[in-house]
């Protein structure tokens, strides 16, 4: 399974922009295999991340914002999720992956 983070490359939003970097910037330095999904340039890329962000965590009103973070088609979570995963090091279990360190001791 590949790391999918939804991201919408024309968002006027300073705010999402820079909460998609991160998230970009973090993979990027823990050499974590991602795959970036623009929903501005996919209509059926925006529909299914719609669909598939789990009821529970879609705002009130509107649609669910990028970035979003997939596991193939396993929601981890948004932003706030993972910035909280971040903090309390657990990046690696909020992604469904093996910790680096985990998969450095078996031979």
């Amino acid at each position: 399974m590949v790391i999918r983070v939804f991201i919408a490359s024309s968002s006027g939003f300073v705010a999402i922009k820079k909460k998609q970097q991160d998230v970009v910037r973090f993979l990027e330095a823990n050499k974590i295999e991602f795959e970036e999904v623009d929903i501005t340039m996919s209509e059926e890329q925006r529909q299914w991340m719609y669909k598939n962000v789990p009821p529970e965590k879609k705002p009130a009103q509107g649609n669910p914002l990028p970035p979003q973070i997939f596991n193939g088609d396993r929601y981890c979570g948004d932003y706030d999720s993972f910035f909280e995963s971040k903090e309390s090091n657990t990046v690696f279990s909020f992604l469904g992956l093996k910790s680096r360190l985990a998969s450095k001791a078996e031979p």
